[in-house]
């Protein structure tokens, strides 16, 4: 009998896997709402959730496959999650900027990383500085700088001009960089800068065979799409879109409900053959 093929599992974490209060999404009646598990405190204040039996899938999970959270997040933001079950050896941060192992930033990953951003886009100074003069204070709350790699604002969603966004992204595009409406943040992010390629290389370090991913977001369309087989919930960028590939699958699911189920999925995922 042939071996079963070793599996990596990178997923996206908020929205995804995690849930901040107004992501939840309870819209059954309250004797009907799952039993929730605290994975982030900021502040002294309980930030992200899912659900009890998301977490125990997770745990599975974590001793079945290579399981790699794979964020956006900067490297401080991540590390602010407590995800139940074994700690994980890899973690991808900052878009792909940063490969953790062990918890620790690999700097030769982060090396390659730069060296390629600084040859094929426009610098992150050509771009926060773009971003500052054309966004209104009426309804940016927060500029940001992440990791030195990528920019974001922190908005009032329902202030925000839907045109504003639009023309970022064609202005963006032409210098090599990729906009990106999540909540009520507007992140830009240099196009080299990837979830694939990270988990790539982390697939290479481990001898995966078989390779699953979930995402709701354009920054995790690459992500999906780099993978053997992929999940998107039924909420988010990709969902409003109605973005798809043959080896995606859609769910209905939204919310804290989408977690739990992207989990099981990818539990029953894990050593299955891929069709060809």
């Amino acid at each position: 009998m042939a071996p079963s093929p070793r599996t990596l599992v990178a997923s996206d974490l908020d929205r995804t896997l995690i849930y901040s209060t107004a992501a939840l999404a309870l819209t059954m009646p309250d004797e009907l709402v799952p039993r929730l598990l605290c994975v982030e405190v900021y502040e002294g204040k309980p930030l992200s959730y899912m659900t009890e039996t998301a977490a125990a899938l997770l745990t599975e999970l974590g001793e079945a496959a290579d399981f790699v959270p794979t964020t956006t997040r900067t490297r401080a933001q991540y590390q602010r999650i407590s995800l139940p079950g074994p700690a994980s050896k890899y973690a991808i941060c900052a878009n792909g900027g940063h490969l953790l192992v062990d918890g620790v930033s690999d700097l030769d990953w982060h090396g390659r990383v730069t060296t390629r951003l600084a040859g094929e886009c426009a610098p992150l100074a050509e771009v926060r500085a773009h971003m500052e003069a054309t966004a209104d204070p009426l309804w940016v709350r927060k500029h940001r700088v992440a990791e030195d790699l990528f920019v974001y604002l922190v908005v009032e969603r329902e202030l925000l001009p839907e045109d504003w966004v639009k023309e970022l992204a064609v202005w963006a595009d032409s210098r090599g960089w990729t906009v990106s409406l999540q909540g009520r943040k507007i992140y830009a992010v240099p196009k080299p800068l990837t979830k694939s390629a990270a988990m790539r290389e982390v697939a290479r370090r481990t001898g995966a065979t078989l390779t699953l991913a979930a995402g709701d977001s354009l920054l995790d369309a690459d992500l999906l799409l780099a993978a053997d087989r992929g999940w998107r919930p039924g909420h988010g960028e990709l969902a409003e879109e109605g973005w798809t590939a043959p080896t995606i699958t859609v769910l209905a699911e939204r919310g804290v409900a989408a977690g739990e189920r992207i989990v099981g999925e990818l539990l029953a995922g894990v050593g299955s053959p891929v069709a060809p």
